[in-house]
C-alpha cells in the first residue's frame, strides 16, 4: 500500500514521516519541527460550567477531547515529542496522555503555579530544546483542506527572516469567532497587530513555529506570550501561513456544538 503525505512509513525499525510533494512530483523542504509545546495548563473559564469538574484539554468534540484533536494531527506529521503543560486538575490529564505512544509526552509541571503561556514556554525550554518548536493551543482545531496545513507550516518556516510563524485563518472563514480578529497579512506573508478599536482579517489559530532564544534573558517567572508575536511584528520577523480548511474555535459550551455540526456536514 502506497503511504499519503502524513502518514508513516517504517524503514529499519523506525517510523517516519511521508515527506510533502509538489504538484511535480518533487520532494518539497523537509523541515519540520521535532517538538511542540502544547497549552494544557489553563484554568477553562470560558467553558465554564463544563470546566469545573473537568479539564478543558479533555472536553469533547465531535467524541474526542480536544486535546486529541491536535495530537492526532502531531502524529500523522511524523512530530516526535509533545511537551505538555498542566495547572488546572493536572492528574486527569496526565492520566488521559499516559497510554498515548506517538507523539511521546513529555509533562512540564506547573501544578504549583500557573505560569501563563510564555512563562510556561520558558519552564519547559529543558525539554524542547534549542531549536525551533510548535506552539499549540488545544481550543482550536480545523477541518483539512487538500494538504497538511502542519506540514505547509513548516515549508513556509525561514529562520532568515522568521523569529515566530503562525499559522492564520480568515476571520470570515472561521467558526466560533467572537473577536474583532487578531493581524493583518501582506503579500509577503508579514503579519501586523490589529489596531486598537479596529478589525483585522485574520485570527491566529492557536498553532504556530517560534525561536526558543527568543526566550533566551527572559528573568521573569509568571508572563504571556502575546507580547512575543507583537514584538516580532514590530521588527517584521512576524510571519504567517493561511491556512487551507475551515478553522474551528472551542472556547465555550455554545461552540462545541457548532463545531459538531461542520464535522458532521464534512463527512455527508
Amino acid at each position: 500500500m502506497v503511504a499519503k503525505e502524513g502518514e508513516l512509513f517504517y524503514t529499519k525499525g523506525q517510523a517516519l514521516p511521508v515527506p510533502a510533494l509538489d504538484p511535480a512530483g518533487s520532494v518539497m523542504s523537509s523541515f519540520m519541527p521535532a517538538k511542540a509545546m502544547v497549552f494544557a495548563a489553563g484554568l477553562g473559564t470560558r467553558m465554564r460550567p463544563i470546566t469545573d469538574t473537568l479539564p478543558k484539554p479533555l472536553v469533547k468534540v465531535a467524541g474526542k477531547p480536544l486535546i486529541d484533536h491536535m495530537l492526532d494531527r502531531f502524529k500523522a506529521s511524523g512530530l516526535e515529542t509533545a511537551v505538555v503543560n498542566v495547572h488546572y486538575l493536572a492528574d486527569e490529564i496526565e492520566a488521559h496522555l499516559a497510554s498515548r505512544e506517538r507523539p511521546e509526552i513529555l509533562i512540564s509541571d506547573e501544578r504549583a503555579k500557573l505560569l501563563d503561556q510564555g512563562g510556561g514556554i520558558k519552564k519547559a525550554l529543558p525539554l524542547l530544546g534549542d531549536v525551533p518548536f510548535f506552539l499549540c493551543n488545544t481550543d482550536a482545531f480545523w477541518l483539512e483542506g487538500p494538504r497538511s496545513n502542519l506540514h505547509r507550516l513548516a515549508e513556509a518556516w525561514d529562520p532568515e527572516k522568521m523569529d515566530i510563524l503562525l499559522l492564520v485563518a480568515a476571520s470570515t472563514a472561521s467558526i466560533g469567532i467572537d473577536w474583532p480578529g487578531d493581524f493583518t497579512l501582506d503579500q509577503d506573508g508579514r503579519l501586523t497587530r490589529r489596531e486598537e478599536r479596529g478589525v483585522a482579517p485574520f485570527v491566529y489559530t492557536g498553532v504556530g513555529i517560534i525561536k526558543p532564544e527568543l526566550f533566551a534573558n527572559e528573568t521573569r517567572e509568571v508572563f504571556r506570550l502575546a507580547p512575543f508575536f507583537f514584538e516580532a511584528a514590530e521588527r517584521g520577523r512576524l510571519f504567517g501561513q493561511r491556512l487551507d480548511g475551515l478553522w474551528l474555535h472551542v472556547g465555550t459550551p455554545d461552540a462545541i456544538a457548532d463545531a459538531e455540526r461542520c464535522i458532521a456536514r464534512s463527512v455527508m
